[in-house]
C-alpha cells in the first residue's frame, strides 16, 4: 500500500509482429517499459508457403503474450495467422492480438442474394484462435468500419475496440486558438459513429445524394464559413468522397479544410491526389492526418505534405494493459 492506495503492478508484456508492424512495434516498446520485443524468423519455402519459427518459444511459457498483426493484403494474412495460432499454445498467461485496422470492415452486408460478406468470414477466422492458458484471446481493433460488426466475433475470443480520436483531438489542441475548428461528417454513418466524441466542436454534416448514375455529395447540416474544417472519417480508400467534400466546404465559405481518418487504406497509390503540387498551386487540404495502422501507407507518404501520421504506439501500449 502507498498512500493509503494500491499500486497497481503493470503487466510485463512481450510483444511479437510481423514484418510490415516492425516500425509501430519498436515505437510501442520505446513508450512503456513494460513491452518487451520478441522476433519471428519469417522465412519461405521454395513453393511459396511459409517456413515460420517463433523464437524463444520456450521462455514465453507463463507470460503475457502479444502479436502486432497487419492483414494488408490477402498474401500475408495466412503466415501470420499460423504463428497467431500457435503462440497461444505454448503455454502463455495471455495472449493479444492487435489488430490495429479490420481490412474487409467495408463488406460487412448482403444487398442482394449471393453477395459474400468477407468482414463475416474474417471475424469467423479471428474467432477460431485457440484459448490460452490464461483464457480467451483478447483482440485490438481500432475504429472498425461499421459498429454491429463486434457482434460478428465467436465467444472464444474477446474484442477489444479502441479508437484513434482522443489522438485526433490531442493535435487539434495543437493548432493555434484563433482557428475556429469545425468537425465535418462525410455522411450519416460518420455522424453517428463520432459525433459523442467530438461533440464539443461545432459540426458540418454532408450527405450523398444519388443524381441519375452520379452521387454528389451535399451540404446537409451546419455553417463552415471562416473556419478550419476537419473531415473524419474511419478509413479512405479511393478518398473521392473526401474530395467532393472539401468542394462543398470551399464553396460554402470554409477558411480551410483538412482531413482525419484512422486508416489510410489508399489502395494503388490513391494518396497521390492528395500531395501538396510545388507549382504554387492552391491546396485543397491544409492537414491530412492519418495513424500508423496502415504501415505501406506510412512508408509512402513520409515526409510528403499535407500528411502526417499520428501514431497508435501509446494507445496500444495502453490497452495491452487491460
Amino acid at each position: 500500500m502507498e498512500n493509503g492506495s494500491a499500486v497497481v503492478m503493470k503487466k510485463q508484456v512481450l510483444l511479437y509482429y510481423c514484418v510490415e508492424m516492425e516500425q509501430l512495434a519498436r515505437k510501442i516498446a520505446s513508450d512503456s517499459d513494460c513491452i518487451h520485443l520478441h522476433s519471428i524468423n519469417w522465412r519461405s519455402f521454395d513453393d511459396g508457403f511459409p517456413n515460420l519459427f517463433i523464437n524463444n518459444a520456450q521462455n514465453i511459457r507463463g507470460q503475457h503474450v502479444a502479436f502486432l498483426a497487419s492483414f494488408s493484403s490477402p498474401a500475408v494474412i495466412f503466415e501470420q495467422l499460423s504463428v497467431i495460432f500457435a503462440l497461444p499454445r505454448l503455454f502463455v498467461a495471455s495472449f493479444t492480438l492487435v489488430l490495429p485496422f479490420f481490412p474487409t470492415g467495408s463488406f460487412e452486408r448482403m444487398e442482394e442474394e449471393g453477395d459474400v460478406a468477407t468482414a463475416f468470414t474474417m471475424a469467423r477466422i479471428i474467432s477460431n484462435i485457440p484459448i490460452s492458458r490464461g483464457g480467451p484471446t483478447s483482440v485490438v481493433i481500432y475504429d472498425i468500419h461499421a459498429l454491429q460488426e463486434r457482434f460478428y466475433f465467436g465467444d472464444h475470443v474477446l474484442p477489444l475496440f479502441e479508437t484513434g480520436i482522443p489522438l485526433l483531438k490531442q493535435r487539434l489542441q495543437q493548432l493555434p486558438q484563433s482557428e475556429k475548428i469545425v468537425i465535418a461528417f462525410p455522411d450519416d454513418g460518420a455522424w453517428k459513429r463520432f459525433y459523442k466524441q467530438l461533440g464539443h466542436y461545432p459540426a458540418v454534416i454532408c450527405n450523398k445524394v444519388r443524381e441519375g448514375d452520379k452521387r454528389i455529395v451535399r451540404l446537409k447540416e451546419g455553417n463552415p464559413a471562416g473556419c478550419h474544417v476537419v473531415i473524419v472519417d474511419d478509413l479512405v480508400q479511393s478518398g473521392g468522397t473526401l474530395i467532393e467534400c472539401q468542394k462543398v466546404l470551399a464553396a460554402h465559405g470554409a477558411a480551410k479544410v483538412s482531413a482525419y481518418v484512422t486508416h489510410g487504406v489508399f489502395p494503388k497509390r490513391s494518396w497521390e491526389r492528395f500531395m501538396h503540387k510545388s507549382d504554387g498551386s492552391e491546396k485543397a487540404f491544409t492537414y491530412f492526418w492519418i495513424t500508423d495502422s496502415c504501415p505501406l501507407t506510412v512508408k509512402a507518404i513520409a515526409n510528403k505534405a499535407p500528411f502526417e501520421v499520428i501514431s497508435l504506439a501509446g494507445s496500444i501500449a495502453d490497452a495491452l494493459q487491460t
